[in-house]
């Protein structure tokens, strides 16, 4: 397999992963609010970027250009740990009270 294609699958499954822990996160907080969003988004980035190290110094002589192993499955990863994060929390806490 090419390393653009590892690395596309890799940030598909840490974008799941990332959505684990936001989760928990979300999860140890008594209520949802912004901070617990903040907080989520902030581990988000944090394992992107701790997969963006990794990823260039296996990858950093294979790759033609040393932007794509950052830009390489961004979308995916952020998609994947968006909808993840939510699914994950509507089944562990239940869906929101809807205010009438």
């Amino acid at each position: 397999m090419r390393p653009l294609v590892i690395i596309y699958w890799l940030r598909l499954v840490l974008g799941i992963i990332a959505a684990g822990i936001s989760t928990l996160l979300a999860l140890m907080s008594d209520e949802l609010s912004y901070t617990t969003f903040v907080n989520g988004i902030t581990a988000a980035l944090a394992i992107y970027l701790i997969s963006y190290y990794i990823l260039k110094a296996k990858f950093g002589t294979k790759v033609e250009k040393q932007s794509k192993i950052m830009t390489q499955g961004i979308g995916v990863y952020f998609f994947t740990w968006l909808v993840f994060w939510i699914l994950i929390y509507t089944i562990l806490k239940g869906p929101l009270p809807v205010v009438t």
